[in-house]
């Protein structure tokens, strides 16, 4: 059930973003809301994996802390009328988090159902820690997407600390 909600929530969030952009629908509100419903979609998955101890903490927390960060600089700066630009390596972390959260749904929806096939692969995914290394892969690449946000967006990030002084 989890994987087909989390399937469905991750493609209505791609075709709203999608038509938005086709036809011109593009609002000050959407441009907030559509990437915090990606952030709560994410955070939301991976908390429930930490909770299960499928993933740490401390790599829900990097994840997390990145993404508050970056959206709670951007939405200070959009008060005073300043834009940061989203790269494409930013687009790509949000890419890859939701295919990691995929996997690990479809990993367990494997283990819920027993299937006999399916169990050799199961055991190499565990004996090779494949779901921590994904992760972990996941993690530090949102934390790399963080810094390079901040390092592009530098001058105005410098420009809006310079002007929220005086």
């Amino acid at each position: 059930m989890a994987l087909g909600i989390f399937i469905i929530a991750s493609i209505t969030d791609a075709y709203d973003g999608y038509y938005a952009r086709k036809y011109n629908e593009i609002t000050t509100e959407g441009k907030f809301l559509d990437p915090l419903a990606d952030k709560i979609l994410v955070s939301s998955a991976f908390i429930s994996f930490a909770l299960l101890n499928i993933i740490d903490f401390w790599m829900v927390g990097i994840i997390i802390f990145r993404d508050l960060f970056v959206t709670g600089l951007r939405m200070a700066m959009e008060q005073k009328g300043i834009t940061m630009v989203t790269s494409m390596i930013a687009k790509l972390k949000t890419s890859a988090q939701m295919g990691i959260i995929t996997f690990i749904l479809i990993i367990l929806g494997l283990k819920g159902l027993s299937l006999a096939w399916a169990i050799p692969i199961l055991e190499v995914i565990k004996n090779y820690k494949i779901i921590y290394s994904l992760a972990l892969f996941v993690t530090i690449f949102t934390a790399l997407t963080g810094l390079t946000y901040l390092y592009s967006n530098r001058k105005t990030i410098l420009n809006f600390l310079a002007n929220d002084k005086s």
